[in-house]
């Protein structure tokens, strides 16, 4: 009698469809593991947003069936939203590498998260978790400590690439990238793969992270009379490792600036990652008491985000002062999105009279993400009966079907996900069952805050405001035809003003007052469209329009 199994599905909560806030859901039955729990930067359509993370609506709804969390490494696009889920769903055991797992305990501090369990892992271990038994592969990637993940389920094998390149010769703590573990995994018979497709638009193969260091060697070498300032990830600790080696090499002092920077390169530092001559690393605020030309500034900031160090230089406003005759890098590629904010830093480093080297120019950077080829090499020795493309825009997702095809695997052996998606993993096929509660949670400074809020600030920016005062004798159910409006970014003729004002009547007349109390709020909800929809006739713009009630009754004259 054939053994009987209870159902397997993927659920995708996060990083299909998308670049960042990678969260998968594997459900055997009544158990469910994590896979990752990252955020993304927001964009020019999120105002006022400083972080966005997956919505944990489903893992909410099944909270007692999740047996853990496994990262495959930890980039704020894996990690960043753990200290959001925990706050709703507290003591889920975590499992990551050291670095990793320092990365997450110290988000966890910041956001006075005291409710983890987290676990270092190496590479090669095991653990089991519930039905999930979970083997972690080493791989080469633009941070230390990544993995790949071999998930053995009672219905088969699942295979997740984790961020990976195929480098064999890789720098500072990193290890060989351990193909003979693909081959091993692959004769074993893999049901599901889910592979990442960031570079599969890229031909060829990535190259390694050395050639950026002789790059970096020539720079110090052609710039012996010039103070240098890199920005780079701050997560890139061989990165870091190899600007700190090539600066004490040249005899230079060493200082870390923006909050990132100190952060990880200290506790890297602490753990080893990182080595240097402690007496060669300065605190920035004394960098000053030094030659220029014998010192090195490794700053955040190569995405332009507003805050960072970089931006800050740029902008004239950091303890650190952009001299004539500084030598700017900028060792990092620009993520999608970010080009103009990275161009409108450099334009300003130019204007304090510094000279800047860029990717455009030199090779500064290399990819933390398989290329085509690697892509092909992946699935060629995992070899996986169904195979599921993750970690990329829905134009990346595509690509890396069609290449898995190419390779072949049948067409109807292969999906493409989105977020929401459950999709059952069978015997013989693959199907996508009913969606699921996903998307996007937004964070500011505050905390979490609503769609609708993100809604009306894109509103504001992109279509401006009206605000119209009205005055309402409450007693005698009257509305006054003296009004106040003011305008921000919307441009009004005098006709739209009057306008304006037979769309509030209108709305007053279409609230019922004729047996009961007049009702305010709807009053301001009708005219808030009326309004509005008008204004999109005569302007072609959708302004956001608060109407504000004042009862003269109450108050006597509010032009006084």
């Amino acid at each position: 009698m054939a053994k009987k199994y209870n159902p397997l599905s993927i659920v995708f909560l996060g990083g299909v469809g998308e670049i960042g806030k990678n969260l998968t859901a594997i459900k055997y039955g009544e158990e469910i593991l994590i896979v990752d729990c990252g955020s993304s930067f927001p964009t020019q359509d999120t105002p006022g947003v400083d972080l966005i993370v997956p919505d944990f609506s489903y893992l909410e709804e099944n909270k007692d069936k999740i047996v853990g969390l496994v990262i495959t490494h930890g980039h704020e696009d894996h990690i960043g939203g753990i200290p959001f889920l925990l706050a709703k769903i507290p003591n889920i055991p975590i499992y990551g590498s050291n670095l990793a797992i320092a990365l997450i305990e110290h988000k966890l501090k910041e956001k006075k998260v005291n409710t983890a369990e987290l676990n270092v892992v190496e590479a090669e271990d095991k653990i089991q978790l519930g039905s999930f038994t979970v083997e972690f592969i080493q791989v080469a990637h633009s941070i230390i400590g990544a993995f790949a993940l071999a998930i053995t389920t009672p219905r088969g094998l699942i295979f997740h690439t984790g961020d990976f390149k195929i480098d064999y010769t890789p720098i500072g703590n990193s290890k060989p990238v351990d193909i003979s573990s693909f081959a091993r995994i692959g004769n074993r018979g893999v049901l599901l793969m889910l592979g990442e497709s960031t570079n599969v638009e890229k031909p060829g193969t990535t190259i390694s992270e050395k050639h950026v260091g002789k790059t970096l060697d020539k720079i110090f070498m052609a710039n012996p009379d010039k103070r240098i300032i890199i920005a780079t990830f701050a997560s890139n600790v061989n990165r870091v490792q190899q600007i700190i080696s090539i600066a004490e090499k040249s005899g230079r002092k060493v200082a870390f600036s923006g909050r990132s920077m100190i952060k990880i390169c200290e506790m890297a530092l602490d753990m080893g990652l990182i080595t240097m001559d402690r007496e060669n690393l300065v605190e920035v605020e004394h960098i000053k008491d030094y030659p220029p030309e014998k010192t090195c500034i490794i700053s955040t900031g190569s995405q332009g985000e507003p805050m960072s160090a970089l931006t800050r230089m740029a902008n004239g406003v950091d303890k650190i002062k952009v001299q004539d005759g500084d030598l700017i890098v900028i060792s990092s590629s620009a993520i999608p999105g970010n080009e103009k904010a990275i161009y409108t830093v450099i334009n300003n480093l130019y204007r304090q009279g510094a000279k800047v080297m860029y990717g455009s120019l030199e090779e500064l950077h290399v990819s933390g993400h398989a290329c085509r080829e690697e892509l092909k090499m992946m699935l060629s020795l995992i070899r996986p009966k169904f195979f599921i493309p993750v970690h990329g825009e829905y134009r990346h997702l595509k690509q890396h079907a069609k290449l898995a095809q190419d390779l072949g695997i049948p067409k109807e052996h292969i999906e493409i996900a989105e977020i929401g998606d459950v999709i059952e993993i069978k015997t013989k096929k693959m199907q996508h069952n009913d969606k699921v509660k996903a998307g996007a949670l937004y964070v500011d400074g505050l905390g979490q805050i609503s769609h609708e809020l993100v809604k009306e600030r894109r509103q504001l920016s992109n279509e401006g405001l009206i605000v119209v005062v009205c005055k309402v004798n409450k007693t005698h159910k009257i509305l006054s035809d003296d009004y106040i409006i003011d305008t921000r970014g919307v441009d009004l003729r005098d006709e739209d003003m009057e306008e304006i004002k037979i769309c509030m009547q209108k709305s007053f007349v279409q609230v019922d007052v004729a047996n009961k109390p007049f009702d305010k709020t709807q009053f301001e909800q009708i005219a808030s469209k009326k309004v509005a929809n008008r204004i999109a006739k005569l302007t072609t713009q959708k302004p956001l329009v608060v109407p504000v009630v004042v009862f003269e009754d109450e108050i006597k004259d509010m032009y006084e």
